[in-house]
């Protein structure tokens, strides 16, 4: 299916319809354990219709039919929450106060909440890009150099998925030195954005310059680099970082909500990941006999929230453990039990007890051991900053990156760089829906393992 324009936010908007329909149907589902049953769905459908229509015009208020949906996705998660739990308290005031429905909704609503959150997330984050392809690709000017920058030039103008085609590639210096030149280029190439460097120092003089152009196809619409970058790669790039980057986008202050939020999931996930601890201790303890002696767990010096040390606790995976050094520095080597576990990712599972003591979170960029932490630190600009939020058991880099084959973790600086523009990444737009998308993201590695992790 092709799709650009208006067809962009029909498809959403059908999509979004089908999407509330089945929530209702598998709500009803759960909550009166009948797979099918005419009579009750059709009680519900006609009020829950109503809503509907309701629901997608707040969709609609809330931007979720725009075309900066189409072209940058970053906000998306955090943006469909909010939305969904102000149409669940409208759904709450329409059940409540109108007359006559015959529904008791509040078990239902709690029930459709989460399902129905689940699936939009499901439609608008996996489906929806899988079913789509731009049929309008929006000529850009990009105004940068550099390693980056070319990185970006192959990805957009290789892959017929994003909306952003750069015809027209230029350094700022080249662009200053030459508007005329690059004016006449903006003009055949038809192009209508423009996307910059904000930290190079022609940008002063070179903005100006391009906002007096006449030769765009349409009124130009400025964007920087940086975020353009962050929408394709899901990554900070490093090489813009400045100390001003952190005060800007990384907040002192978590808010309330979502660090209450965040605690109360953390517990019930520690709680359940202690259970599976202690129902599979005895059969790892069996299994690993028959390998060798060894402690059943491994203690670990780690970094913790603001650079604190921790002491973490695993199943043993290895031979013994080595601090502070990559894979290869060391005669050290995974066990065949060990391999398994860290395949289904029930090594860290020890760590509920860390866990609930608030040392760590569910969600979070991953810690290193002490010793290899603070080499890396000696090296990496900035890399301490990323303890500046409790570390977590999995993260955004963790569902994104690609390791070298045979590789679990980062071995290398250049792997770590990579890590370290993820976690930035999370630091930035960390919210209740960005942990739900690397929740779910999880949950599928573990139990496909699409990739080595």
């Amino acid at each position: 299916m092709i799709h650009g324009g208006r067809k962009a936010a029909g498809l959403l908007f059908l999509g979004d319809i089908l999407t509330f329909v089945v929530s209702l149907w598998l709500t009803l589902v759960v909550r009166y354990g009948q797979l099918f049953n005419t009579d009750l769905f059709l009680d519900h459908i006609g009020p829950f219709s109503i809503l509907f229509v309701i629901w997608s015009l707040v969709f609609y208020m809330s931007g979720l039919y725009g075309k900066r949906v189409m072209l940058f996705k970053s906000s998306l998660p955090d943006a469909i929450v909010k939305t969904q739990f102000f149409n669940i308290v409208l759904a709450a005031l329409f059940f409540f106060l109108l007359p006559g429905i015959g529904i008791a909704p509040k078990t239902n609503l709690v029930i459709y909440l989460v399902i129905s959150m689940l699936l939009i997330f499901l439609w608008r984050l996996a489906l929806y890009p899988r079913l789509s392809i731009p049929r309008l690709r929006y000529p850009a000017v990009l105004i940068a150099e550099g390693e980056e920058a070319d990185e970006l030039v192959h990805e957009v103008n290789e892959n017929r998925r994003y909306h952003l085609i750069f015809p027209i590639v230029i350094s700022p210096a080249e662009a200053k030195a030459n508007p005329t030149a690059l004016a006449e280029r903006i003009q055949s190439a038809h192009a209508s954005i423009v996307v910059t460097d904000t930290n190079d120092t022609n940008r002063e003089a070179l903005i100006p310059q391009l906002y007096d152009l006449s030769s765009f196809a349409e009124p130009a619409q400025f964007l920087a680099f940086q975020d353009v970058y962050e929408e394709v790669f899901d990554r900070i790039p490093l090489s813009q970082l400045r100390p001003g980057w952190f005060l800007e986008n990384v907040p002192r202050e978590t808010p309330l909500a979502y660090a209450v939020l965040k605690r109360l999931i953390d517990i019930v996930g520690g709680l359940l990941m202690g259970v599976v601890t202690i129902a599979v201790a005895p059969f790892v303890w069996i299994a690993q006999g028959f390998e060798g002696t060894g402690p059943l767990f491994i203690e670990q010096d780690r970094l913790g929230h603001n650079d604190s040390h921790i002491r973490t606790y695993k199943f043993r995976t290895m031979q013994h453990s080595d601090e502070g050094k990559w894979d290869g520095e060391s005669t050290n080597t995974v066990t065949k039990v060990g391999s398994i576990l860290r395949k289904i990712s029930l090594d860290e599972f020890p760590q509920f007890v860390n866990i609930l003591k608030g040392e760590l979170s569910l969600i979070g960029p991953r810690n290193d051991m002490a010793a290899l932490g603070e080499r890396l630190a000696e090296v990496l600009p900035f890399y301490n900053l990323r303890y500046s939020m409790k570390p977590g058991i999995t993260g955004w880099a963790q569902i994104n990156q690609q390791y070298e084959q045979g590789n679990i973790s980062p071995q290398s600086i250049e792997e770590t760089k990579t890590r370290l523009a993820y976690d930035f990444y999370y630091l930035k737009h960390r919210s209740l829906g960005l942990d739900i998308v690397i929740a779910l993201k999880t949950i599928k590695r573990m139990f496909f393992r699409v990739s080595s992790w």
